[in-house]
């Protein structure tokens, strides 16, 4: 049975490469407008086929092109950037494409405190110990988690953000930080807050690892915020490669947290955008990323 199990696996794997040889590929990089630097890590998808990509650290990407429709766009997806689309075409290959994405302006702020006292305010998660489960995800996934303000505190600016790396997996691998405003459908993350490209790497798994974010001076909304781990690729383990293809999680994983009774977790895949994790232990907590953060507290 292993054996037959086996041959139709390998058998399923090989039909899968074949496949993709035959396939009509877009091969292109990102690149800043202005500077004409690549863009490392950049979202690019199909908007109506609903698949997509990941550039490398060089900017450098390959997806598809369209099948089901005569043509499609091409979104491109890039931190601290606005959104372009490339109209593309059914059965047409493009091999040396650029695209050039415009920076997006961004205002900054800094908490002008007067006559009052900043203290270290602690949102999110709580927990020592995680719970029972992991949470891997493809490069360019994301999970996110509401670091909810409960207490309705004045908040200044963010100060750190922590997440729980599980010990199993590549807890070395890099990932990149993300915060959002939770302004998007139904309050999802939508609108960068940290507009940086912040690409770190825990030395261990089995603890906490904290992100250094005072640096960027960001103003934390006063319901709160999300912060998200998106998944990213280095070296050669990765080149840009399509997730309709057979793939194999090798990065960090992250711990969930079982302390809320609602669910505050968002996972977001290229292509398809946000949805909200709604799954609970079977005792009326939710499934949550194990996430927390550092606000100053404005007194």
């Amino acid at each position: 049975m292993y054996k037959r199990l086996l041959f139709i696996a390998l058998f399923l794997s090989g039909a899968a490469t074949v496949a993709r040889a035959q396939q009509v590929q877009i091969k292109g990089v990102i690149v800043d407008k202005d500077t004409k630097e690549p863009l490392p890590f950049t979202s690019i998808g199909l908007k109506n086929e609903q698949i997509g990509a990941l550039s490398n650290e060089h900017g450098v990407f390959i997806v598809p092109a369209p099948t089901q429709n005569t043509a499609d766009s091409l979104v491109v997806v890039a931190l601290g950037y606005a959104r372009r689309a490339v109209l593309v075409k059914r059965g047409v290959p493009l091999t040396n494409l650029t695209i050039e994405v415009p920076k997006r302006a961004v205002e900054l702020g800094n908490v002008t405190v007067k006559g009052g006292k900043v203290k270290n305010l602690g949102l999110g998660a709580k927990a020592s110990n995680p719970g029972e489960g992991m949470i891997q995800g493809l490069p360019g996934s994301q999970y996110a988690f509401f670091v909810k303000n409960d207490k309705k505190k004045k908040l200044g600016n963010v100060r750190t953000v922590s997440f729980y790396i599980g010990e199993n997996g590549f807890p070395r691998e890099p990932f990149r930080v993300r915060l959002y405003k939770a302004d998007g459908n139904y309050n999802a993350p939508n609108t960068d807050l940290l507009t940086e490209n912040v690409v770190v790497s825990a030395p261990q798994g089995g603890q906490w690892y904290t992100v250094d974010l005072t640096p960027y001076n960001i103003v934390a909304p006063e319901e709160g915020f999300f912060v998200a781990m998106e998944w990213v690729v280095s070296g050669d383990k990765f080149f840009a490669t399509n997730f309709m293809d057979d793939y194999t999680p090798y990065g960090q994983i992250m711990r969930p947290t079982f302390e809320f009774k609602e669910s505050r977790t968002w996972n977001y895949s290229i292509g398809k955008g946000w949805s909200l994790i709604t799954a609970s232990n079977g005792q009326g907590l939710r499934y949550n990323a194990m996430i927390k953060a550092e606000v100053d507290m404005i007194k």
